[in-house]
């Protein structure tokens, strides 16, 4: 077997919508190809052997076992490697069901198709899917806990921690989109202009000031202290001599930690003697130049969460501890509580493993016991001098009992600190009673304080603490998203966007939106090049200007990544034409279709799937949507348009010259199709459908009628405004249109226009594009014959695997098909063959260039112009002279 290729996507997809991370692999099974499972010795219960736990594995039928049952039978190799690749991932604890294998144009290729939760175990697995089946294949030993514990690493280092994790959820389970802004665990919830961040637990809306006061224990103390808080009394150290003088103000037992450490690192509790001080201040400076030696309070570690000013839980922290047997070593009943599954490495499961380091060792030191001592039954022995999660210590929820008066209390100390994300640590014997009573204290404010005590106590009852956090984020239910409209289709795509971008200005609003020729924020062209994929239209929703986004869509983006983003608003499907088949595995135009149907399954209830109802393909995907649907035509008595809105649907339809809107049987005419500068008249139909499409997606968005209307009449189309979209050039004595139609469907639409033009001679440049299969390359020179007197066959410097004479031939086969005597000329160069074509233009020729290197033509083309202009003022200044 061989690993063709391996995509990973994290969007809506070809494969699944509701499922974005989707790894896709093409295999190729080789002689594999014509061996079944059940022909190959020894291969089930070798798998069964190695992986026992697919036994469980369901398949097709949804029986337990389904899966092996059709090893057992007899099924492919492809299967095989997409179940082990889940399994793989479900053994680590990732939580990955779905899998999908189907068959390509290629014998023996195939795509398979799986979940992943991070990337990178995603790409793992599917690797080590086909070693392993390569093993069972070949009867080769194969160890899989070397995968397993891999997996599980990829997990620990990729994964977020527990309180991300916990406030990623509750976005998703409220369908506020999350974003990963880096590897540092910055995460944006929502989108645009109403975007929230998140890195651990501080918000986009913590005070950075707050944050710094919170990590400096000396300036919060003073504070505090200020507020009438209760804070254990204490100083500020640097050497050996004022530890001494700190203690003899304070008195035993004292408490000594760093100024700037978190997580209860380099902190000492209940010290009774000077040696053990300062030890313990030795261990304070490995974190901090400046100590605190502080009276040692006697009692339980309580931890009170504070968000958005409110309390939301509090928890009873324990340190590490083991409960001796009788038997067992502490060394061995350490070892034995980190077999507990609900302990991991740092903050990968519910507890911490517990480490023996050197705060183990002065704790036993203290006792009078190593880790070889032997525990009597019951007697229980802390670890750790501190009780911190992060060390291995547990937590109980006691968030019931806490008095009120303690609650007013944390309240006033998140407000004094200024921290809308408060946590707030307490030694007290207990909180069901006033700390100010008890003699308890606050011993420090913590920034970023860890959720996991809370969602996920030892004992008690667990809080959904990322809730609020959620709520003080996204007030009011809402969702942080901004209005997203999606385009896509084969033809029309660009000045679909841009037009509806156009009309989303003029309502107001700052747009960014996406398109073939770059990404553009408020107007402004921020990145060049073909951005019509899922990375360009993230840029645009990770730009907190953006108000209002239109994300041009193309097949290309959403079969190497899935779409950018997990919804929209309202989606325009243009049309779906023969373009670009027999790549990426879409060899059909229905594959196809089923490609560009992934924008419009992804519009969400509330909004509006747009389909052209002239086009059977994207009429039919009204089947499918889970979103309200409008339909454009170009027909005024279409019968798709006329049963749609007799129940009550909402439509725009070309009547009597009028972009007219139906909504059931309200008929709204918006403009005069002549009054449109995009449509040339009427002229170019193409871009009537175009202006259908677009203003249904402005209506559907809430736009003032006479925004549409304004918006519509000054949309006009230039080289500047629409690139590549029937750009015209007027010559002293003929005309050029530069045009990016580039498939059959796209030259036959721009060529009813062409057709219209009173010219001398058309003239067609078109390009031979080598990776198109050879029925395409004879249709786009067959669509040319139709259009254009004279044809210029131009090539690419890329000629993508095949030679000048083979797609000339195809090309000049396409025209000849059509008309034998035309006239056909050959250019290896683009700007070249523009060259020609202008040099040698004749009074009253029409020069159409349909190209896909914009800029490139585009800018020969202004320099022929700019250079006839000079030769002309020479020979004013000639003649007058």
């Amino acid at each position: 077997m061989n690993i063709v290729d391996i995509k990973l996507l994290n969007g809506p997809n070809y494969w699944s919508i509701q499922r974005h991370k989707i790894v896709v692999m093409l295999l190729d099974l080789e002689e594999l190809e014509n061996y079944p499972t059940n022909q190959i010795p020894g291969f089930y219960q070798g798998l069964i052997n190695l992986i026992p736990s697919l036994e469980t594995h369901l398949c097709l039928e949804g029986v337990s076992g389904g899966f092996l049952n059709r090893v057992k039978e007899g099924t492919w190799m492809g299967h095989v490697v997409e179940h082990i690749a889940l399994e793989l991932q479900s053994l680590a604890g990732m939580d990955t069901t779905f899998g999908r294998t189907a068959e390509t144009d290629k014998r023996g290729q195939y795509h398979i198709a799986f979940s992943y939760e991070e990337p990178r175990a995603g790409k793992y697995a599917a690797q080590a899917a086909v070693r392993i089946a390569q093993a069972l294949v070949k009867n080769e030993a194969y160890d899989i806990n070397i995968d397993i514990e891999a997996l599980k690493k990829i997990a620990y280092d990729e994964f977020p921690g527990p309180s991300t994790y916990s406030i990623i959820k509750e976005a998703e389970n409220r369908n506020i989109p999350c974003v990963k802004l880096n590897d540092h665990g910055i995460v944006q919830l929502g989108f645009g202009a109403k975007q929230k961040r998140i890195q651990a637990t501080i918000a986009s809306t913590t005070g950075c000031i707050a944050v710094e006061l919170a990590g400096d224990k000396e300036a919060t103390k003073k504070i505090l202290e200020s507020a009438d808080v209760p804070v254990p009394k204490g100083e500020i150290i640097y050497d050996e001599a004022e530890l001494i003088e700190a203690i003899e103000y304070v008195g035993y037992p004292v408490a000594i930690k760093p100024v700037d450490g978190n997580q209860g690192k380099g902190a000492t509790t209940d010290i009774t003697t000077i040696d053990d001080a300062i030890e313990a201040m030795k261990a304070a400076k490995k974190y901090s130049k400046r100590v605190i030696c502080e009276s040692s309070i006697r009692g339980f570690d309580f931890r009170a969460l504070v968000i958005n000013y409110k309390f939301v839980a509090a928890a009873m922290r324990t340190p590490a501890s083991v409960t001796g047997d009788g038997i067992h070593t502490i060394r061995q009943l350490i070892d034995i509580e980190n077999r507990n599954p609900k302990r991991g490495n740092g903050h990968q499961n519910v507890l911490t493993a517990i480490v023996v380091d050197e705060a183990t060792m002065n704790v036993l030191d203290k006792k009078g016991y190593t880790l070889d001592t032997v525990l009597s039954t019951g007697e229980e022995c802390w670890l750790k001098p501190t009780a911190n999660l992060s060390t291995g210590g547990t937590a109980t929820d006691v968030t019931d009992i806490v008095h009120p008066s303690n609650i007013a209390l944390f309240e006033r100390i998140a407000r004094v600190i200024g921290l809308d994300i408060c946590g707030i640590d307490i030694i007290a014997t207990n909180l069901s009673l006033p700390i100010k009573e008890t003699g308890g204290a606050v011993l420090e404010v913590n920034a970023a304080p860890g959720f996991r005590m809370h969602i996920d106590p030892t004992n008690g009852k667990p809080r959904n603490v990322a809730a609020p956090v959620l709520d003080m984020l996204f007030p009011h239910d809402n969702q942080g998203t901004i209005p997203i409209v999606a385009v896509t289709g084969t033809n029309g795509k660009t000045t679909t966007t841009r037009l509806i971008a156009h009309m989303a200005k003029k309502v107001g609003h700052k747009v960014g939106y996406t398109t073939t020729d770059g990404i553009y924020i408020k107007d402004e062209l921020v990145v060049k090049g073909d951005c019509s994929g899922p990375a360009s239209a993230q840029f645009v929703l990770k730009d907190s200007a953006v108000e209002f986004a239109v994300l041009e869509c193309a097949r290309g983006g959403i079969l190497r990544a899935g779409l950018g983003f997990p919804f929209c608003h309202a989606a325009v499907i243009t049309n779906v034409a023969e373009d670009h088949l027999g790549l990426n595995g879409i060899d059909t135009i229905e594959k196809l279709a089923r490609v560009k149907a992934v924008v419009a399954e992804t519009v969400l209830p509330t909004g509006y799937a747009i389909l052209n109802a002239d086009d059977d393909l994207v009429y039919a995907m009204k089947d499918n949507v889970r979103s309200k649907v409008a339909l454009f035509s170009m027909y005024e008595n279409s019968l798709r348009v006329k049963r749609h809105c007799q129940q009550g649907g909402l439509a725009a339809i070309y009547s009597h010259n009028y972009i007219v809107i139906l909504q059931g049987s309200k008929r709204i005419r918006i403009e005069k199709v002549g009054n449109i500068p995009v449509t040339f008249g009427g002229k170019a139909q193409f871009n009537i459908a175009n202006v259908l499409g677009a203003t249904l997606a402005a209506f559907v968005s809430n736009f003032n009628l006479d925004d549409i209307r304004s918006g519509l009449q000054s949309f006009i189309p230039s080289p500047e405004a629409t690139p590549g979209r029937m750009n015209m050039f007027y010559f002293n004595q003929f005309t050029v249109m530069v045009d990016y139609a580039h498939n059959p469907h796209g030259i036959n639409a721009i060529g009813k226009y062409v057709k219209t033009v009173d010219a001398s001679v058309k003239i067609g440049i078109i390009a031979g594009v080598g990776d198109r299969r050879d029925i395409d390359l004879m249709n786009v020179g067959e669509e040319a014959a139709k259009v254009f007197d004279e044809i210029i066959i131009k090539l690419d410097e890329d000629l993508r695997g095949r030679t000048q004479d083979e797609i000339f031939g195809l090309v000049t086969a396409g025209i000849q098909r059509y008309a034998l005597d035309k006239k056909i000329t050959l250019h290896t160069s683009e700007c070249a063959a523009v060259e020609t074509a202008i040099n040698n233009a004749t009074p009253g020729a029409f020069i159409t260039i349909l190209t896909d290197n914009i800029a490139k033509v585009l800018q020969c083309v202004k320099d022929l112009q700019q250079k006839e202009e000079l030769e002309m003022k020479e020979k004013e200044t000639m003649a007058t002279q």
